[in-house]
């Protein structure tokens, strides 16, 4: 973890160490309030600062998933937050949980004449592989 932070160019201090192991034993997306349920004793406005701190150096990527909660998740290894890495995700309607389909990207879009793409974000809703029937 401390390799992957310093290579980014992100001091490893305790915090961002801790929240860097919460965040790589996750299958899918969290919230802040999730991450903070991770710890005993936490200050919210620390932990919001190391997410902010990771998307500013593409550690992770933040997913609107529509529930009104961001939700993060680490990047990839290789990804650098540009259009050509955006990719799906997936929120389940039934466990609410969020998931990074990494090899489903999203589809070129060609848009009008002075058009200018800043973010893209697609969601699939649904029911993942543990809720369905």
């Amino acid at each position: 973890m401390e390799f992957k932070l310093a290579a980014k160019g992100v001091k490893p201090t305790a915090m961002r160490l801790l929240v860097m192991d919460v965040l790589s034993k996750q299958d899918a997306a969290i919230s802040l309030s999730e991450l903070e349920s991770s710890f005993a004793k936490a200050d919210r406005i620390t932990l919001y600062r190391t997410l902010k701190t990771f998307e500013t150096h593409n550690l992770i990527h933040r997913v609107d998933d529509g529930t009104g909660a961001l939700k993060y998740a680490l990047c990839i290894d290789g990804c650098e937050c540009h259009l050509k890495d955006l990719h799906v995700h997936f929120h389940c309607t039934t466990c609410k949980r969020t998931y990074c389909l990494a090899d489903n990207t999203i589809p070129f879009v060609t848009l009008p004449e002075k058009f200018i793409t800043q973010e893209i974000n697609m969601v699939i809703k649904g029911l993942c592989q543990k809720c369905s029937p």
